[in-house]
């Protein structure tokens, strides 16, 4: 790790170009003298005296243009809430493309028109809102920059229309839904537009093609005539009851009957400042994690879907990388009920965010766990034009617990402890990102190396994007709130990509990428070397096509079993080799047909043989129903004593959207690597904003006899309730 300091130096020099790139883009803002009502018509009289934001510029297939399809945005706002009204005109006739009326829809999948505001214009951390063109909405919190978090849900309205020329969309959004700095006059601002009948995506404020519209360093400015109003008393109480049944067929247990209820209070301390409390909370409305097949000797990571996390959930869950994670909320309450917890984020001026987080898991005395306490706080001071340095403390604590001297009782720590700071990169024009990060852990009995160090800078411009990453992870390095898939390796992880734009008809832009992942023991030996040569090639349909080849060597620090399915293992010390080659196709969005597929064909473990297929198809009857089905094919021919194995996984999945507040899924998955056959059906029906019914029932089977492992059935009732 001698090269971090340098590295670090180099990000904080990239970082000091501090120009707003897109300030010359204003729109101002004025009050509503009349009642706004959403109805998808622009017919107030406010709407006919407001600023008009128009002539879009095309960001794709290229950003050298102003864009084909015309868009009309107007802006106002009273004292409860934001307005926004969009005209969506047509280019060519024809149908709007979307999937569905489902929420928070695939982007590239939907006409669209979208949103993003930077409410601190701090060019960092915003919110996002939106719908399709048949009126299924999108909302979301934005962090890093650019990216955003759909799990995110609260409560505003909005209402699309239509004529032979345009689509319309037409929305409000309570003040009290968002955060932003009291008495500021300036937000940032852009609108995004998605055609899929063009293939067009253009943004109100220029944005180069290799960042998504989303990106906030690109932002115009929203000018306010005053101040926006304080969302004045900001208080949210959101109940639920719950019912349900549960049976564990396999193990002979007796059929249990639920009855529980419990409750979230959001209180805003400040117009940037929210306050998260929670009471025997229940995820019963959580949607199943998708399976896949799993062949890697370390953990799987599946992301937080968990409402009561997710505000502001970039200060505690985006902290060091996405392998080296010192928390990660999925541990809480996933093994243990949480009795409650509180969390407190948000602003604490332009340049501060603060997260706090404190929870409270109950005992399971089948496992003989205790009580557990989990703690976290994170503090968070912008630098520069957009970067950042944050400070993270995590503590897990068993309460009132002391080690079993049985042998036969399991063994929980009595307190993990970590602490780590990090510098984030984004620079102005954000052709320059990146991170550079310690972490340090506490346990009862401390053996040295227990630490976790790493960097990375990128460079991303139209033609290239060239990225460095290093990381070290210490062999005693333990972090039981996160994600840390494995210790003991210093890793190196270069990249580099160069696209070409020809002239054609047909084809976007081509060019290889190039990636390697080269993992070493802390005496620089090698023990892992994944190394890629992808070609890429995209066409102005939005299609993709990749060829790959690859090369990996394997040195096992463990025993492991290369089918991953309880068979023998491989002795700790082999060492293996084998190449691979494949092709990956995404068809085109815009068609009511769409289809993926991804094959390999390689070597694998043991001077072995791996053949993968895996394939995804979809229909849609828009915009009510969404067809799926994927599926996975693995073909592992091994020496014996493991011989010839197949894992087959299939997962069709259906998406019905009756209107866009009442949806039902049911999704299927046989995966036979676990022998195991999984159906999950959810009904929700949204009654009011943010305030839902669901019926989830969930059934596992044995695939050859079809018989019952375990089934479950849960209604749940929940209320959004302002004070």
């Amino acid at each position: 790790m001698k090269y971090g300091l340098l590295i670090i130096l180099l990000l904080a020099a990239f970082a000091a170009i501090a120009q707003k790139k897109n300030e010359a883009y204003k729109l101002h803002i004025k009050k509503a003298t009349a009642p706004v009502i959403i109805d998808g018509l622009m017919n107030e009289p406010d709407w006919l005296a407001a600023e008009v934001a128009t002539d879009f510029y095309m960001a794709l297939p290229m950003d050298t243009s102003y864009a084909n399809v015309k868009t009309e945005v107007r802006m106002t706002y009273d004292d409860q809430n934001l307005y926004l009204i969009a005209l969506n005109f047509h280019a060519v006739t024809g149908p709007y493309m979307v999937e569905s009326l489902r929420r928070d829809f695939v982007f590239g999948k939907n006409d669209n028109f979208l949103l993003f505001i930077d409410t601190f214009e701090d060019q960092t951390n915003g919110f996002s809102f939106g719908a399709n063109a048949a009126g299924a909405q999108w909302d979301g919190t934005m962090y890093e920059g650019g990216k955003v978090d759909l799990s995110w849900d609260n409560k505003w309205y909005s209402k699309v229309t239509y004529d032979d020329e345009k689509w319309i969309f037409e929305m409000a959004v309570p003040f009290k839904t968002i955060r932003y700095k009291r008495g500021i006059t300036e937000w940032g601002i852009n609108f995004s537009r998605l055609d899929l009948k063009t293939t067009e995506k253009s943004a109100w404020a220029p944005v180069p093609r290799q960042f998504p519209t989303a990106s906030l360093a690109y932002t115009g400015i929203l000018i306010w005539d005053s101040p926006p109003p304080p969302p004045g008393m900001n208080i949210s109480v959101i109940p639920y009851v719950l019912g349900g049944t549960q049976r564990d067929v396999e193990k002979g247990t007796p059929t249990e009957y639920r009855k529980d209820a419990g409750f979230d209070v959001k209180l805003g301390v400040t117009s940037s400042l929210n306050l998260d409390l929670t009471v025997n909370p229940d995820f019963s409305q959580v949607d199943v994690d998708r399976q896949v097949t799993n062949l890697d000797r370390f953990e799987l990571f599946f992301p937080e879907r968990r409402q009561f996390f997710l505000e502001n959930a970039d200060l505690f869950a985006n902290f060091g990388y996405p392998t080296i994670r010192p928390f990660f909320s999925r541990r809480i309450g996933l093994n243990a009920p949480i009795r409650y917890g509180a969390r407190l984020s948000g602003k604490l001026n332009k340049d501060w965010r603060i997260g706090a987080m404190d929870m409270q898991t109950g005992a399971v005395a089948e496992q003989h766990l205790p009580e557990q306490n989990f703690a976290v706080l994170a503090l968070q001071r912008r630098v520069f034009a957009r970067s950042n340095i944050g400070m993270l403390l995590v503590n897990k604590q068993s309460i009132n617990y002391t080690p079993p001297t049985d042998p036969s009782l399991p063994v929980y720590s009595q307190y993990n402890r970590n602490i780590g700071l990090e510098y984030n990169l984004a620079s102005s024009n954000n052709i320059w990102t990146g991170k550079a990060f310690v972490l340090k852990s506490f346990q009862p009995e401390n053996k040295g190396d227990d630490y976790a160090a790493a960097a990375n800078v990128t460079y991303a411009t139209r033609n290239w994007n060239l990225t460095w990453q290093q990381e070290y992870v210490g062999k005693n390095y333990v972090a039981e709130v996160g994600y840390v898939p494995r210790q003991g390796y210093i890793k190196f992880t270069p990249q580099a990509a160069h696209w070409y734009f020809p002239k054609s008809r047909k084809i976007l832009s081509h060019g290889p990428l190039i990636n390697a992942n080269l993992f070493f023991d802390t005496q620089l030996r090698p023990i892992d070397n994944e190394s890629y040569l992808i070609y890429r090639v995209t066409f102005r349909t939005q299609s993709v096509w990749n060829t790959w080849v690859s090369n990996d060597y394997v040195k096992l620090l463990k025993p492991f079993d290369p089918t991953n399915s309880g068979k023998d293992s491989l002795a700790a010390g082999t060492e293996h080799h084998w190449n691979a080659v494949g092709i990956e196709y995404t068809s085109k969005p815009q068609s009511v047909f769409t289809y993926a597929f991804s094959t390999r064909l390689g070597g694998y473990y043991a001077d072995g043989e791996r053949y993968n297929v895996t394939a995804d198809i979809g229909y849609r009857f828009q915009p009510y129903v969404s067809i799926n089905l994927s599926g996975s094919y693995n073909d592992i021919r091994l020496p014996e004593p493991w011989g010839r194995t197949t894992f087959l996984l299939l997962g069709p999945r259906v998406d019905v959207t009756m209107t866009n507040t009442l949806f039902f899924t049911a999704f299927f998955q046989y995966n036979e690597q676990i022998n195991n056959i999984n159906l999950n059906t959810r009904l929700q029906w949204r009654y009011r904003p943010a305030s839902d019914l669901f019926i989830v029932y969930t059934d596992n089977y044995f695939p050859e006899t079809f018989g019952v492992k375990n089934r479950a059935l849960v209604i749940k009732f929940t209320y959004w309730w302002n004070i």
